[in-house]
């Protein structure tokens, strides 16, 4: 017998959002097509739109609510409170007609038939207008957790039905000029996956900051799902690259241990279904998942992309909420919709802010969006009192949830105390074009003492709260007419977190990746410390170590793993285009500042001509280490599948030591040529151009060091202010270096390209460079499009 008000999984799709609500049409949509393909989907029925529209009429409801939202005032923050609490208690309270209840109750009973009596349901909310490509209406209304009996799902059911009439639904409705009544409601009930005894989450099939495409960025923390939601947990974070994945390599390119502590569990007291737990400390410095489990996940994310992408004719990147359950071990996909931000963004112009001084550093967390935002402080700790809130402020408080909207649009930034990049302030925040840092630890308490502060989005992952009105400036770009000139433009880029936004500037790949930004940042410890950590004494050293590597017990693949990530970070973000890894090259007193440095490190008077680059190597007291950073480079180009990673020797002396470095790495599973890796060698030693034939008979490309190289032709230190006047690229004993080693290479049908900091800052040495013919010039990357021009005029001039 058909059923009037009920419609399984396996009886909708896509083509039902009406009846059914976006929610229930994507469950069912993805149950229907997807189930084939190995995506698990709990099953469940909907409650369809038009039960609740009966549920309205029959009670002759309508007209009551209409009346009270004629008249309503929707930033009157008072009479929104007070005016969607009384349309809430009226839905609750009315009586559910038996033949609709009859239905409801008979549907749940046969899918206790599928899972055992009395079994566990996720109730939620399935809107007619959410999950649209144009107005994201996801988060508007309720879902409730770990409902059972056929009581209980009807009270949760009413619930969902008032939830349509939250204040900051109905806000939402107004600002989009939707009629109240031509957004209908419909209701999933789906089985619950017991993730409260595992971990759920949510995942992105691109990065939510850049909206770089070829990621799956997936977050997640202990217990059910609503603690990332809401905020209330710093969860941990996975990067997935997508194009190697497709190729059956383990591309996990990032990991971020959070600091989740809390979980949300089933809950048997009173009236409440769920609860609050702490995290034991163990649980908390240990991953959620298993690398098998983020790629599963990463697979799952690209086969739902791929058929929402066929279904809509056009690329849809989407948003999936998934679920472990704690009893079977097995991962669930429980909720996908499009995302309607960073897929909808103007990729033709560049927008890029940039702070143009520094103030006192008051707080850190994880950056939402690539802005900056100025203003008061204005902190907020209970959503009653948004009132008090004023348009241009910088809202401060814990965190924040959908009742908070209608202010947080007004805001100049967002600060909060908790929270990860997909909780709510980070999803509404970077839907709202709002600079956000979220999950700061004590933003409440700390910026207390302060009127005004600076909000910094601009500087990568990491977000940055200062003192004080800073100046910053906005840089746009239009890139679509753009040329591209015969001179390859590469970028200089040490921070991997900045690797994705820099990818959409018009380049040729990155010249110069520089490890000791990651060593420094990312690892923080020597890594003779990690290789030899065992024989360490110094307990406040191995303390450290052991809070830092907490997710380890091999110290060794802390090392690795770190690097590897960094190091893939960069080259997923400029994939497949060349990206030249420079081995270490810190100075004995860079390495000495690292954690445990200091027992390794000899002292030297002139450590910038000392034991660095490569001479550390394969010198008998730093080759455990070298092992450690040609075991990085070899996972991230064999296991990723990053095999436009190319390997750059620095501070190479002489040729003999350039064959040694290239045994040593070949030692250490680096081969030279082997699954196509091309090893560099910098040229910054005058030797290096005096025996550039030389050393083009044993390396695949000169990268020149402009840097160093001037120095050393100069014969000065450029750390020393005496003569900083005499340091200058431009000098004709430079010039004649570098014009020399360009002419070499060329004869030698080698590379050659420039790294150095020269053609950044002086537009006359870059078009030097090209009338002598070099192949590439690495640049900063603000430097880039002004180059580029430059580059391409002097080209014309040329002839090219």
């Amino acid at each position: 017998m058909s059923s009037k008000w009920i419609l399984w999984f396996d009886e909708i799709g896509m083509g039902d959002l009406p009846r059914v609500g976006g929610k229930n049409a994507s469950l069912g949509e993805m149950y229907r097509e997807l189930s084939s393909k190995g995506v698990n989907i709990p099953y469940g029925f909907a409650i369809t739109v038009d039960a609740y529209h009966y549920l309205l009429d029959h009670s002759n409801m309508r007209e009551k609510v209409e009346a009270l939202l004629n008249t309503l005032d929707v930033d009157d923050m008072g009479a929104l409170q007070l005016t969607g609490s009384r349309i809430r208690q009226i839905i609750r309270n009315i009586e559910v007609p038996q033949d609709l209840k009859d239905e409801i109750f008979a549907a749940y009973r046969k899918l206790c038939e599928r899972y055992g009596e009395d079994t566990d349901v996720a109730v939620r909310s399935s809107a007619t207008a959410e999950d649209l490509p144009d107005a994201s209406f996801a988060g508007q209304q309720d879902t409730y957790l770990n409902i059972r009996g056929e009581i209980g799902l009807l009270e949760a059911c009413k619930k969902c039905f008032a939830s349509l009439f939250t204040n900051r639904a109905i806000t939402y409705r107004e600002h989009k000029h939707f009629n109240h009544f031509d957004v209908g409601l419909s209701i999933a009930v789906q089985k619950m996956v017991r993730s409260d005894l595992a971990c759920s989450g949510v995942m992105f099939t691109l990065d939510t900051e850049s909206g770089f495409r070829d990621v799956v960025f997936i977050t997640g923390s202990y217990g059910l799902g609503e603690n990332i939601v809401q905020g209330i947990v710093n969860p941990d974070e996975f990067y997935v690259f997508k194009p190697t994945l497709a190729k059956g390599y383990k591309s996990i390119i990032q990991k971020y241990l959070g600091r989740k502590e809390f979980k949300m569990i089933y809950s048997s007291e009173g009236e409440a279904k769920t609860k609050d737990i702490p995290v034991p400390q163990k649980e908390r410095d240990s991953y959620i998942l298993e690398d098998d489990e983020i790629l599963q996940l990463a697979r799952w994310a690209v086969i739902i992309e791929d058929h929402y992408s066929n279904l809509h004719g056009r690329d849809c990147p989407m948003d999936i909420e998934w679920a472990k359950d704690g009893i079977t071990n097995e991962l669930f996909i429980v909720q996908a919709r499009p995302e309607t931000v960073k897929s909808r963004s103007d990729e033709l112009v560049l927008e890029s802010f940039e702070l143009k001084e520094r103030g006192k550093l008051l707080l850190v967390g994880k950056s939402v969006g690539e802005k900056i935002g100025v203003g008061k402080v204005n902190i907020i700790q209970d959503v009653k009192d948004i009132g008090k809130f004023n348009e241009g402020e910088v809202l401060v408080t814990e965190m924040t949830d959908p009742d908070w909207e209608p202010i947080m649009k007004k805001a100049a930034a967002i600060v909060t105390s908790r929270g990860g990049r997909t909780c709510h302030a980070a999803i509404i925040s970077r839907e709202l074009g709002v600079p956000c840092v979220v999950g700061t630890g004590n933003a409440c308490e700390v910026l207390r003492d302060y009127d005004y502060v600076t909000v910094s989005c601009s500087e990568g992952e990491t977000g940055y709260v200062y003192e004080g009105l800073l100046d910053y400036e906005i840089n746009r770009v239009n890139l679509e007419n753009l040329a591209r000139p015969k001179t390859q433009i590469m970028m200089n880029v040490g921070n991997p977190d900045n690797a994705f936004a820099l990818s959409f500037i018009p380049n040729d790949g990155v010249g110069l990746a520089r490890e000791e930004f990651i060593i420094s940042n990312y690892i923080q410890i020597h890594p003779l410390a990690l290789a030899r950590f065992d024989t360490l004494e110094d307990e406040e050293v191995i303390k450290k170590i052991k809070e830092i590597t907490r997710a380890y017990t091999d110290k060794k693949q802390f090392f690795i793993d770190k690097l590897a990530r960094g190091i893939a970070k960069i080259a997923a973000a400029f994939y497949p285009k060349d990206v030249i890894v420079r081995l270490s090259d810190f100075k004995t007193n860079e390495y000495a500042n690292l954690i445990g440095g200091k027992y390794y490190e000899p002292v030297e008077h002139n450590p910038m001509l000392g034991f660095r680059g490569a001479s550390r190597y394969y010198d008998p007291n730093y080759k455990d280490a070298f092992a450690l950073e040609c075991a990085a480079i070899l996972k991230a180009r064999d296991e990723m599948g990053l095999t436009n990673v190319k390997v750059m020797v620095p501070f190479c002396r002489t040729v003999e030591e350039g064959k040694k470095v290239l045994r040593i790495m070949e030692e250490f599973g680096l081969k030279q040529g082997e699954n196509g890796l091309e090893v560099y060698v910098m040229c910054e030693v005058p030797s290096n151009v005096i025996m550039a034939e030389e050393f083009s008979e044993i390396f695949d490309g000169f990268s020149i060091g402009s840097n160093d190289l001037t120095q050393l032709t100069l014969g000065l230190d450029r750390d020393s202010d005496y003569i900083a006047h005499i340091f200058d690229e431009r000098n004709p004993a430079v010039k004649r270096m570098v014009k020399n080693v360009i002419e070499v290479a060329k004869k030698n049908n080698v590379k050659i390209g420039i790294c150095g900091q020269a053609p950044s800052d002086y537009p006359d040495f870059a078009e030097f460079l090209v009338e002598c013919g070099i192949n590439s010039i690495s640049l900063n990357p603000d430097t880039v499009i002004k180059t580029t021009q430059m580059i391409l005029e002097a080209e014309k001039r040329l002839g090219r």
